[in-house]
């Protein structure tokens, strides 16, 4: 028998979901553009402070390092405040905190701008996943993959945008129109947000208690297992994310602009699985969906590995990014609905920890053994995925609200 996702709750009128639904995708848009346009100044950036690569890697540090203070702080603040409140909050303080990096004089405020980013981003990691969790409540089906998708679109229009304008207009008047932008789309977004208790079980109901006990901050057996396969498929994410470009370049000696294929073969992949990744979601269930997604990516990774020729390579990162497009989309939302917003909070502050360390490992392993051997971790991290997914989501059933 398929397996169909679980949202507990009463469904709210359509019309009023559906506008929430919409602007919740203008928040998780304007993350994705903040991403990018951060991303794409990055050399620019080091070149005006002159930093060395040391000295820009301890500063890109600071940003996983600032998102992981938080992350595990934000679950309570939705508790008592709700998810709508923190996620405008968040994305306010996120997309203003975009400009400070472009205003640091030296490495040390460039390290604190880079702190404050990070911790905003991460509240408004967490927060935003946790109001994607109440308005699938509220519709009474699967959207939070929908809402990845705007992130990933926000990110190829960010880089659309950095690419154009690099080299033609000044990286602080480009910094500061994208935060004029999209702190006005993020602040009228944020209005039309809804309140947790709108989609919440009546009080004194078996599925309320249900509900509030979830919100102990207990980092049970879902909690743990979900942020270990969660950190697992991120740091897959993130290597290919980083790795793709220079494993066409130095490993299948493709050069020039060709040797970003496999990186843009992962990324619009990725792109295209989240956005109709709700339909294979409605139809296939969660667990499905992520262990289904974790072998196609392990797949891909490795015809990527055996097969070393640009044309195969490029499917192969596709393949990865299709798989993985959904993994990590839908188990937040089953740490949401299972565990409410301190078991996302809690499953994504693990996660994250594999998209922050798992590069940085790849390439101390590919120093000594080389990166085809390397990237086998992020291989054999989505078929872990897909191999401990279904124990992941039966203890996540358990405790979901029937």
């Amino acid at each position: 028998m398929t397996e169909v996702p679980v949202f507990p709750g009463s469904p709210l009128p359509t019309r009023r979901a559906e506008v929430a639904r919409h602007a919740l995708g203008v928040v998780f848009l304007t993350n994705g553009v903040m991403f990018a346009t951060w991303a794409v100044n990055i050399p620019g950036v080091r070149d005006h402070l002159r930093l060395s690569d040391a000295q820009l890697g301890v500063a890109l540090l600071a940003v996983g390092l600032g998102s992981l203070a938080t992350m595990p702080l934000t679950g309570g603040w939705t508790a008592r405040y709700g998810s709508h409140r923190v996620t405008q909050v968040s994305t306010v303080a996120c997309l203003l905190a975009l400009a400070l990096p472009f205003l640091a004089p030296n490495l040390g405020l460039l390290v604190l701008a880079l702190a404050v980013l990070g911790a905003a981003n991460g509240a408004m990691d967490v927060s935003m996943n946790a109001q994607g969790v109440t308005v699938e409540r509220s519709l009474g089906r699967a959207v939070m993959s929908r809402f990845h998708a705007y992130f990933s679109l926000g990110s190829v229009l960010g880089a659309l945008l950095g690419t154009a304008l690099i080299g033609r207009v000044p990286m602080l008047a480009h910094a500061l129109g994208v935060v004029a932008v999209t702190t006005v789309a993020g602040v009228l977004a944020g209005r039309l947000l809804l309140p947790d208790r709108a989609a919440s079980p009546a009080p004194g109901t078996a599925e309320a208690s249900s509900s509030s006990a979830s919100r102990v901050p207990h980092l049970g057996p879902a909690v743990l297992l979900l942020g270990a396969l969660c950190f697992l498929g991120m740091l897959s994410e993130g290597a290919n994310y980083d790795w793709a470009a220079l494993y066409f370049r130095d490993v299948l000696n493709v050069t020039g602009g060709s040797a970003g294929i496999g990186y843009t073969a992962f990324v619009a992949a990725m792109t295209l699985g989240r956005w109709f990744g709700d339909r294979v979601r409605g139809r296939l269930g969660d667990e499905r969906t992520v262990r289904g997604g974790a072998l196609l990516t392990a797949l891909g990774l490795g015809l990527a590995l055996l097969v070393r020729e640009p044309l195969p390579a490029a499917v192969g990162f596709a393949l990865s990014g299709l798989g993985l497009s959904n993994v990590v989309p839908v188990m937040y939302g089953a740490a949401g609905h299972a565990l409410a917003g301190r078991g996302i909070a809690q499953v994504a502050t693990i996660g994250y920890a594999g998209f922050l360390l798992g590069p940085p490992l790849i390439g101390f392993v590919a120093e000594h053994v080389g990166l085809p051997a390397a990237l086998g971790i992020a291989l054999s991290g989505a078929a872990l995925v897909a191999v401990l997914g279904g124990r992941a989501f039966t203890l996540v059933r358990r405790q979901t609200p029937a």
